[in-house]
Protein backbone atom coordinates (compact mmCIF):
# COMPACT_ATOMS: atom_id res chain seq x y z
CA UNK A 1 0.00 0.00 0.00
CA UNK A 2 2.40 2.28 0.72
CA UNK A 3 5.00 1.21 -1.51
CA UNK A 4 2.73 2.55 -4.20
CA UNK A 5 1.56 5.43 -2.38
CA UNK A 6 4.97 6.61 -2.95
CA UNK A 7 5.25 5.62 -6.62
CA UNK A 8 2.12 7.72 -7.26
CA UNK A 9 3.99 11.01 -5.07
CA UNK A 10 7.02 10.20 -6.86
CA UNK A 11 5.30 10.22 -10.53
CA UNK A 12 3.92 13.25 -9.82
CA UNK A 13 7.28 15.00 -8.06
CA UNK A 14 7.05 18.64 -9.56
CA UNK A 15 3.77 19.27 -7.94
CA UNK A 16 4.20 17.37 -4.95
CA UNK A 17 7.82 19.38 -4.10
CA UNK A 18 5.14 22.97 -4.39
CA UNK A 19 3.05 20.99 -1.45
CA UNK A 20 5.92 20.23 0.41
CA UNK A 21 7.23 23.47 0.00
CA UNK A 22 4.07 24.93 1.43
CA UNK A 23 3.68 22.40 4.32
CA UNK A 24 7.04 23.65 5.12
CA UNK A 25 6.77 27.20 5.00
CA UNK A 26 3.60 26.44 7.44
CA UNK A 27 5.31 24.36 9.80
CA UNK A 28 8.61 27.01 10.10
CA UNK A 29 6.08 30.13 10.67
CA UNK A 30 3.45 28.01 13.29
CA UNK A 31 6.77 26.70 15.10
CA UNK A 32 7.78 30.44 15.80
CA UNK A 33 4.84 31.53 16.51
CA UNK A 34 4.36 28.34 19.27
CA UNK A 35 7.50 28.78 20.43
CA UNK A 36 6.78 32.51 21.48
CA UNK A 37 3.51 31.01 22.83
CA UNK A 38 4.82 28.66 24.97
CA UNK A 39 7.27 30.84 26.59
CA UNK A 40 4.43 33.89 27.40
CA UNK A 41 2.25 31.04 28.50
CA UNK A 42 5.44 29.49 30.99
CA UNK A 43 6.26 32.99 32.30
CA UNK A 44 2.41 34.08 32.65
CA UNK A 45 1.62 30.88 34.76
CA UNK A 46 4.12 31.66 36.95
CA UNK A 47 3.68 33.94 40.18
CA UNK A 48 4.76 37.83 39.68
CA UNK A 49 6.68 37.80 43.10
CA UNK A 50 5.84 40.99 44.51
CA UNK A 51 2.14 42.91 45.60
CA UNK A 52 2.00 45.70 43.39
CA UNK A 53 -1.12 46.91 44.45
CA UNK A 54 -1.81 49.90 46.15
CA UNK A 55 2.01 50.80 45.27
CA UNK A 56 2.91 54.64 43.67
CA UNK A 57 6.01 55.21 42.61
CA UNK A 58 7.40 59.02 42.48
CA UNK A 59 9.88 60.20 39.96
CA UNK A 60 12.17 63.31 40.76
CA UNK A 61 14.72 65.11 39.46
CA UNK A 62 17.41 65.86 41.62
CA UNK A 63 16.19 68.63 44.39
CA UNK A 64 18.98 69.21 45.62
CA UNK A 65 21.94 71.69 44.56
CA UNK A 66 24.89 71.10 46.82
CA UNK A 67 27.57 68.28 47.27
CA UNK A 68 27.89 68.42 51.16
CA UNK A 69 27.05 65.08 52.11
CA UNK A 70 25.95 65.39 55.12
CA UNK A 71 23.25 68.13 53.90
CA UNK A 72 21.81 65.65 51.22
CA UNK A 73 21.51 62.94 54.01
CA UNK A 74 19.69 65.39 56.00
CA UNK A 75 17.36 66.11 53.73
CA UNK A 76 16.17 62.74 52.74
CA UNK A 77 16.13 61.71 56.01
CA UNK A 78 13.45 64.82 56.81
CA UNK A 79 11.76 64.10 52.86
CA UNK A 80 11.01 60.46 55.03
CA UNK A 81 9.91 61.61 57.81
CA UNK A 82 7.31 64.13 56.18
CA UNK A 83 6.12 61.44 53.74
CA UNK A 84 5.62 59.05 57.04
CA UNK A 85 3.41 60.95 58.60
CA UNK A 86 0.79 61.09 56.37
CA UNK A 87 -1.77 59.26 57.31
CA UNK A 88 -2.18 57.29 53.98
CA UNK A 89 1.21 56.39 53.69
CA UNK A 90 2.26 53.05 54.77
CA UNK A 91 5.83 52.91 53.71
CA UNK A 92 8.25 54.22 51.41
CA UNK A 93 11.77 53.31 50.08
CA UNK A 94 13.95 54.96 48.00
CA UNK A 95 15.22 53.24 44.98
CA UNK A 96 17.37 53.23 41.68
CA UNK A 97 15.11 53.47 38.41
CA UNK A 98 14.68 50.03 37.47
CA UNK A 99 11.72 49.40 39.23
CA UNK A 100 9.21 46.51 38.52
CA UNK A 101 7.33 47.34 35.27
CA UNK A 102 9.20 50.07 34.31
CA UNK A 103 11.36 50.19 30.63
CA UNK A 104 14.88 51.45 32.92
CA UNK A 105 17.26 48.39 32.97
CA UNK A 106 20.89 47.83 34.91
CA UNK A 107 22.49 45.30 34.32
CA UNK A 108 26.27 44.27 35.16
CA UNK A 109 27.93 40.28 35.87
CA UNK A 110 28.57 38.01 38.74
CA UNK A 111 31.05 35.76 38.79
CA UNK A 112 31.85 32.55 41.58
CA UNK A 113 34.52 30.51 41.06
CA UNK A 114 35.40 29.76 37.66
CA UNK A 115 31.69 30.48 36.40
CA UNK A 116 30.02 33.61 35.28
CA UNK A 117 27.13 35.12 34.42
CA UNK A 118 26.50 38.47 32.65
CA UNK A 119 22.98 40.18 32.08
CA UNK A 120 22.49 40.01 35.93
CA UNK A 121 19.80 43.02 36.77
CA UNK A 122 21.06 45.07 39.66
CA UNK A 123 18.85 47.07 42.19
CA UNK A 124 19.86 49.26 44.24
CA UNK A 125 17.27 49.55 47.46
CA UNK A 126 16.84 50.64 51.34
CA UNK A 127 15.84 47.89 53.52
CA UNK A 128 12.21 48.89 53.39
CA UNK A 129 12.39 48.01 49.82
CA UNK A 130 11.22 44.29 51.10
CA UNK A 131 7.90 45.60 53.08
CA UNK A 132 6.89 48.15 50.37
CA UNK A 133 6.95 45.78 47.47
CA UNK A 134 5.84 42.22 49.60
CA UNK A 135 8.78 40.39 48.27
CA UNK A 136 9.23 36.67 49.66
CA UNK A 137 12.39 35.61 51.10
CA UNK A 138 13.44 31.99 49.99
CA UNK A 139 16.26 31.17 52.26
CA UNK A 140 18.08 33.14 54.35
CA UNK A 141 17.68 36.80 55.69
CA UNK A 142 17.15 40.15 54.42
CA UNK A 143 19.16 43.42 55.07
CA UNK A 144 18.96 45.04 58.59
CA UNK A 145 21.53 47.46 60.34
CA UNK A 146 24.40 45.33 61.06
CA UNK A 147 25.00 45.06 57.61
CA UNK A 148 26.27 48.81 57.36
CA UNK A 149 29.38 47.73 59.70
CA UNK A 150 29.64 44.61 58.31
CA UNK A 151 33.45 43.26 56.87
CA UNK A 152 31.83 41.85 53.43
CA UNK A 153 29.59 43.48 51.57
CA UNK A 154 25.94 41.81 51.81
CA UNK A 155 23.85 41.56 48.50
CA UNK A 156 20.50 39.60 48.14
CA UNK A 157 19.85 37.20 44.76
CA UNK A 158 17.13 35.85 43.34
CA UNK A 159 16.57 32.10 43.18
CA UNK A 160 16.91 31.89 39.17
CA UNK A 161 20.28 33.45 40.20
CA UNK A 162 20.73 31.39 43.09
CA UNK A 163 20.14 27.91 40.71
CA UNK A 164 22.26 29.09 38.37
CA UNK A 165 25.32 29.74 40.48
CA UNK A 166 24.66 26.76 43.30
CA UNK A 167 22.31 24.56 41.80
CA UNK A 168 20.64 22.54 45.31
CA UNK A 169 23.36 23.87 47.27
CA UNK A 170 23.05 26.54 49.82
CA UNK A 171 24.09 29.86 48.77
CA UNK A 172 23.91 32.07 52.30
CA UNK A 173 27.36 33.03 53.21
CA UNK A 174 28.95 32.65 49.48
CA UNK A 175 31.10 35.40 48.39
CA UNK A 176 30.49 36.40 44.64
CA UNK A 177 31.78 38.98 42.51
CA UNK A 178 34.97 39.63 40.64
CA UNK A 179 37.77 41.91 42.58
CA UNK A 180 35.68 43.39 45.09
CA UNK A 181 33.93 39.74 46.88
CA UNK A 182 30.23 40.30 47.82
CA UNK A 183 28.60 38.03 50.74
CA UNK A 184 25.42 36.71 49.86
CA UNK A 185 22.58 36.42 52.85
CA UNK A 186 19.45 35.92 51.47
CA UNK A 187 17.23 34.39 48.58
CA UNK A 188 14.40 36.45 47.66
CA UNK A 189 11.75 34.84 45.32
CA UNK A 190 11.98 35.74 41.69
CA UNK A 191 9.89 38.61 40.02
CA UNK A 192 8.53 39.44 36.96
CA UNK A 193 9.59 42.96 36.88
CA UNK A 194 9.11 43.02 32.85
CA UNK A 195 5.43 42.36 33.36
CA UNK A 196 3.38 38.90 33.51
CA UNK A 197 4.77 37.22 30.07
CA UNK A 198 8.23 38.13 30.51
CA UNK A 199 11.05 36.00 32.53
CA UNK A 200 12.16 37.20 35.74
CA UNK A 201 15.97 36.26 34.68
CA UNK A 202 18.65 36.70 37.15
CA UNK A 203 18.54 39.78 40.00
CA UNK A 204 21.12 41.03 42.68
CA UNK A 205 19.85 43.62 45.56
CA UNK A 206 22.10 45.54 47.02
CA UNK A 207 21.66 48.06 49.90
CA UNK A 208 21.76 51.61 49.48
CA UNK A 209 23.98 54.22 52.15
CA UNK A 210 23.61 57.53 52.18
CA UNK A 211 25.97 58.33 49.86
CA UNK A 212 23.73 57.25 47.26
CA UNK A 213 20.18 59.71 47.49
CA UNK A 214 22.53 62.20 45.04
CA UNK A 215 21.77 60.01 41.93
CA UNK A 216 18.81 58.37 43.17
CA UNK A 217 15.14 59.44 41.18
CA UNK A 218 12.67 57.15 42.40
CA UNK A 219 10.75 56.49 45.48
CA UNK A 220 8.39 53.76 45.81
CA UNK A 221 5.36 54.81 48.17
CA UNK A 222 2.94 51.57 49.90
CA UNK A 223 -0.31 53.59 50.53
CA UNK A 224 -3.04 52.47 51.95
CA UNK A 225 -6.61 50.84 50.19
CA UNK A 226 -8.45 53.63 50.78
CA UNK A 227 -5.94 56.08 49.18
CA UNK A 228 -7.72 58.04 46.47
CA UNK A 229 -7.15 61.12 43.85
CA UNK A 230 -7.35 63.70 46.41
CA UNK A 231 -5.16 61.89 48.40
CA UNK A 232 -3.17 61.88 45.62
CA UNK A 233 -2.89 65.16 44.95
CA UNK A 234 -2.10 66.35 48.56
CA UNK A 235 0.99 63.84 48.56
CA UNK A 236 1.68 65.79 45.23
CA UNK A 237 1.45 69.05 46.96
CA UNK A 238 3.30 67.62 49.50
CA UNK A 239 6.72 66.88 47.37
CA UNK A 240 6.23 69.96 45.28
CA UNK A 241 6.94 71.77 48.50
CA UNK A 242 9.12 69.73 49.94
CA UNK A 243 11.57 69.59 46.88
CA UNK A 244 10.75 72.92 44.91
CA UNK A 245 13.58 72.73 42.47
CA UNK A 246 12.48 69.24 41.30
CA UNK A 247 9.66 67.91 38.52
CA UNK A 248 7.79 65.33 40.13
CA UNK A 249 5.51 62.59 38.81
CA UNK A 250 3.26 59.92 40.83
CA UNK A 251 2.57 56.65 38.85
CA UNK A 252 1.21 53.47 40.29
CA UNK A 253 2.05 50.55 39.59
CA UNK A 254 -1.42 48.67 38.38
CA UNK A 255 -1.07 51.07 35.69
CA UNK A 256 2.34 50.13 34.93
CA UNK A 257 2.22 46.46 34.73
CA UNK A 258 -1.25 46.84 32.41
CA UNK A 259 1.79 49.33 30.21
CA UNK A 260 4.27 46.91 30.31
CA UNK A 261 1.94 43.79 29.29
CA UNK A 262 0.52 45.59 26.44
CA UNK A 263 3.66 46.63 25.07
CA UNK A 264 4.75 43.07 24.89
CA UNK A 265 1.18 41.78 24.04
CA UNK A 266 1.20 44.70 21.08
CA UNK A 267 3.52 42.28 18.80
CA UNK A 268 2.23 39.27 19.92
CA UNK A 269 -1.13 40.02 18.61
CA UNK A 270 0.30 41.08 15.34
CA UNK A 271 2.28 37.96 15.07
CA UNK A 272 -0.72 35.93 15.22
CA UNK A 273 -2.51 37.97 12.20
CA UNK A 274 -0.04 37.88 10.10
CA UNK A 275 0.24 34.18 10.72
CA UNK A 276 -3.39 33.74 10.44
CA UNK A 277 -3.75 34.94 7.47
CA UNK A 278 -0.66 33.09 5.83
CA UNK A 279 -1.66 30.01 7.20
CA UNK A 280 -5.72 30.25 5.26
CA UNK A 281 -3.61 31.22 1.85
CA UNK A 282 -1.23 28.09 2.61
CA UNK A 283 -4.81 25.80 3.01
CA UNK A 284 -6.83 27.67 0.31
CA UNK A 285 -3.11 26.84 -1.90
CA UNK A 286 -3.62 23.28 -0.38
CA UNK A 287 -6.75 22.69 -1.21
CA UNK A 288 -6.65 24.16 -4.84
CA UNK A 289 -3.80 21.89 -5.49
CA UNK A 290 -5.96 19.04 -4.11
CA UNK A 291 -9.11 19.57 -5.95
CA UNK A 292 -6.85 20.34 -9.51
CA UNK A 293 -5.30 16.89 -8.90
CA UNK A 294 -8.50 15.00 -8.50
CA UNK A 295 -9.99 16.67 -11.50
CA UNK A 296 -6.75 15.56 -13.34
CA UNK A 297 -6.71 12.09 -12.17
CA UNK A 298 -10.75 11.23 -12.88
CA UNK A 299 -9.69 8.74 -15.35
CA UNK A 300 -7.62 6.80 -13.24
CA UNK A 301 -10.31 7.07 -10.08
CA UNK A 302 -12.71 6.11 -12.39
CA UNK A 303 -10.91 2.86 -13.13
CA UNK A 304 -10.35 1.99 -9.84
CA UNK A 305 -14.12 2.39 -9.05
CA UNK A 306 -14.66 -0.20 -12.20
CA UNK A 307 -12.52 -2.50 -10.92
CA UNK A 308 -14.42 -2.57 -7.58
CA UNK A 309 -12.21 0.09 -4.78
CA UNK A 310 -14.81 1.49 -2.70
CA UNK A 311 -15.48 5.28 -2.46
CA UNK A 312 -14.11 5.64 1.21
CA UNK A 313 -11.03 3.20 -0.03
CA UNK A 314 -10.35 6.61 -2.63
CA UNK A 315 -10.72 9.17 -0.28
CA UNK A 316 -8.20 7.62 1.83
CA UNK A 317 -6.06 7.34 -0.55
CA UNK A 318 -6.15 11.13 -1.58
CA UNK A 319 -6.29 11.57 2.12
CA UNK A 320 -2.87 9.44 3.09
CA UNK A 321 -1.34 10.61 -0.42
CA UNK A 322 -1.49 14.12 1.75
CA UNK A 323 -0.47 12.99 4.75
CA UNK A 324 2.71 11.36 3.59
CA UNK A 325 3.49 14.77 2.14
CA UNK A 326 2.83 16.77 5.35
CA UNK A 327 5.04 14.00 6.60
CA UNK A 328 8.07 14.55 4.46
CA UNK A 329 7.57 18.17 5.00
CA UNK A 330 7.72 17.81 8.31
CA UNK A 331 10.85 15.66 8.75
CA UNK A 332 12.96 18.31 6.82
CA UNK A 333 10.92 20.75 9.54
CA UNK A 334 11.80 19.25 12.26
CA UNK A 335 15.37 18.81 11.22
CA UNK A 336 15.61 22.65 11.08
CA UNK A 337 13.56 23.12 14.64
CA UNK A 338 15.77 20.24 16.97
CA UNK A 339 18.85 23.12 16.09
CA UNK A 340 17.37 26.01 18.31
CA UNK A 341 17.19 23.88 21.56
CA UNK A 342 20.58 21.95 20.67
CA UNK A 343 22.33 25.24 19.51
CA UNK A 344 20.58 26.78 22.37
CA UNK A 345 18.99 30.07 20.08
CA UNK A 346 17.95 33.13 22.00
CA UNK A 347 18.73 30.94 25.41
CA UNK A 348 15.06 29.77 25.51
CA UNK A 349 14.39 26.62 27.72
CA UNK A 350 14.97 23.47 25.80
CA UNK A 351 11.13 22.30 27.06
CA UNK A 352 9.78 25.21 25.24
CA UNK A 353 11.29 24.59 21.66
CA UNK A 354 9.92 20.47 22.31
CA UNK A 355 6.57 21.66 23.23
CA UNK A 356 6.14 24.29 20.38
CA UNK A 357 7.57 21.42 17.60
CA UNK A 358 5.14 18.95 19.09
CA UNK A 359 2.22 21.13 18.62
CA UNK A 360 3.67 22.45 15.01
CA UNK A 361 3.55 18.70 13.92
CA UNK A 362 0.00 18.16 15.01
CA UNK A 363 -1.10 22.06 13.40
CA UNK A 364 -0.02 20.91 10.43
CA UNK A 365 -1.01 17.38 9.92
CA UNK A 366 -4.77 18.58 11.70
CA UNK A 367 -4.69 21.56 8.25
CA UNK A 368 -3.79 19.26 5.85
CA UNK A 369 -6.33 16.12 7.00
CA UNK A 370 -8.98 18.85 7.13
CA UNK A 371 -7.61 20.06 3.68
CA UNK A 372 -7.99 17.07 1.84
CA UNK A 373 -10.98 15.68 3.29
CA UNK A 374 -13.44 17.35 1.17
CA UNK A 375 -11.62 16.78 -2.16
CA UNK A 376 -11.56 13.20 -1.12
CA UNK A 377 -14.81 12.91 -0.64
CA UNK A 378 -15.29 14.10 -3.62
CA UNK A 379 -13.32 12.15 -5.31
CA UNK A 380 -15.21 9.10 -3.75
CA UNK A 381 -18.42 10.25 -5.14
CA UNK A 382 -17.24 10.03 -8.47
CA UNK A 383 -18.86 7.44 -10.69
CA UNK A 384 -16.98 5.53 -12.99
CA UNK A 385 -18.95 5.45 -16.23
CA UNK A 386 -18.83 9.10 -16.02
CA UNK A 387 -15.15 9.13 -15.38
CA UNK A 388 -14.00 7.03 -18.35
CA UNK A 389 -16.39 8.12 -20.47
CA UNK A 390 -15.04 11.65 -19.83
CA UNK A 391 -11.70 9.60 -20.21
Amino acid sequence: MFKHLFTLIWNKKKQNLLMITEMLISFLVIFALSTLLVFYYSNYKKPLGIDYENVWTVSYSSPVKTNNMDSIAMFYETLKQTLKSLPQVKEISFTSGNIPFFQDTWQGGIKFNKKEIGQVNNYFIENTYKEVLGMKMVEGRWFDKSDAIAKDKPIIINASLKEELFGNESAIGRMVGYDNKQKVIGVVADVKAKGDYASSGFAMYSELDTSSYHWLSRILVKVSPDADAAFESHLYKTLANAMKNSSIEIEHLTEKRKNINYFTLVPMIVSLIVAFFLIINVALGLFGVLWYNINKRRGEIGLRRAVGASGRSVSAQLVSESLILATLSLIIGTFFAIQFPLLNVFDLPAGVYIIAIILSILFIYLLVFICSLYPGRQAAAIYPAVALHEE
